[in-house]
């Protein structure tokens, strides 16, 4: 990893005490922890983890660049859906995991475009410093929209409306199961020296491994398993009174998450923009994700009585709420106009987000279909 770029000292003193903080959760537990408990760590210990500190994260100066970063048009457009939502129910936003912000100030303008703004657009944002900077970039840049945030702790325990997660099931913490020599393991963490390493360690029995037992696989297979990403959406079921459900974020149905060729999983780990595999790396410092299995989503919310609106390619989804509509509705000769395209580009073609992002959609109470999935919608690959 000596090509990744050198940490500040401040940084570098910031990952050493997460180290520190990690090793003693390890000796805790006996020496072994796995790896579910060592990415909750690593990305949200608090003052210490990945999104609890107070470093860049998003956009050119960040590790990583995410859509509402890279043109407003994005935020309008999914403004687009929710407004439909919001007509039919009455109710709020509830954005989970709000980043820097962009993607609620572009929402709530393009909803304030559509006369649809409602009364409260809600925050559930764990980090205090995140937070700050959310609260800072509608106070320099619409501070008339201000009033309508509001940030939560906690869930709410009845809610009507739009749920928004953009890229936050990905962030979310992974077990890692390894199939070899026909019996499954879990591979969890322990401290080797100065550094962290791997282990693996029989898995036998329990929720786990009952998931991991009815995957398809063969010979030396290493992947991950997400038991947070349906408790979410399990907890997010027993609140919504009426609404939808709607996250965009990378990943494939079960058939293809757990293809054979795909034998060394999908973790992955991002450190100013470039992506390395090692989340041993500058523990605090480095974000640690793993693609959705959107099957697994689409299940748990129809077992927690939700129904499946829509599961769609992230370009599909976005021409079927008029983005590039959006993008015509601008001078050709204003001078941000070739920058909006460039970033259309990368959103919707299929080498880039187009087809890597998808769009899921779980509801209750709704009488109209989304027309976010009025064409294209693959609900049958799930």
């Amino acid at each position: 990893m000596s090509r990744l770029p050198v940490p500040g000292p401040d940084a570098l003193a910031l990952s050493q005490a997460l180290s520190r903080h990690i090793a003693g959760a390890i000796e805790a537990a006996g020496g072994w922890l796995d790896f579910a408990r060592y990415m909750e760590l690593a990305l949200y210990a608090p003052g210490l983890g990945y999104y609890s500190a107070g470093a860049q994260k998003f956009g050119a100066a960040g590790d990583f660049v995410t859509a509402p970063e890279l043109t407003p048009l994005f935020g309008r457009t999914l403004a687009r859906q929710a407004a439909e939502v919001l007509a039919q129910t009455g109710g709020e936003v509830l954005e989970l995991g709000a980043g820097s912000g962009r993607l609620a100030l572009d929402l709530l303008r393009g909803l304030a475009e559509l006369d649809a703004l409602p009364p409260r657009y809600a925050i559930l944002e764990l980090s205090a410093d995140l937070r700050e900077r959310q609260r800072a970039l509608f106070a320099r840049e619409a501070p008339d929209l201000l009033p309508r945030l509001h940030w939560l702790d906690a869930l709410p325990e009845r809610f009507s409306g739009v749920v928004l997660g953009n890229e936050v099931l990905d962030a979310l913490p992974v077990h890692l199961v390894h199939y070899r020599n026909g019996i499954w393991q879990e591979r969890g963490v322990i401290q080797a020296g100065e550094a962290f390493a791997w282990q693996d360690r029989p898995l036998v029995d329990g929720a786990l491994f009952e998931l991991a037992d009815k995957l398809p696989v063969e010979g030396d297979y290493l992947t991950e398993i997400s038991l947070a990403a349906p408790a979410l959406i399990r907890s997010l079921a027993a609140m919504l009174e009426r609404g939808v459900l709607l996250f965009l974020d990378y990943g494939f149905p079960r058939a293809e998450y757990y293809h054979p060729q795909r034998s060394q999983g999908t973790l992955m780990c991002h450190y100013r923009h470039q992506a390395h595999a090692d989340p041993f790396v500058l523990p605090g410092l480095t974000d640690i994700t793993a693609h959705v299995d959107f099957t697994a989503v689409a299940e748990s919310g129809f077992d927690a009585g939700l129904k499946l609106l829509g599961y769609a390619s992230q370009a599909g989804f976005l021409i079927n709420c008029g983005i590039t509509d959006l993008l015509q509705g601008q001078s050709t000769t204003d001078p941000g106009y070739i920058r909006q395209a460039a970033a259309l580009q990368k959103l919707m073609s299929p080498a880039e987000m187009g087809e890597l992002f998808k769009v899921i959609a779980l509801g209750r109470g709704l009488t109209q279909p989304l027309m976010g999935f009025v064409r294209g919608d693959r609900s049958h690959a799930l």
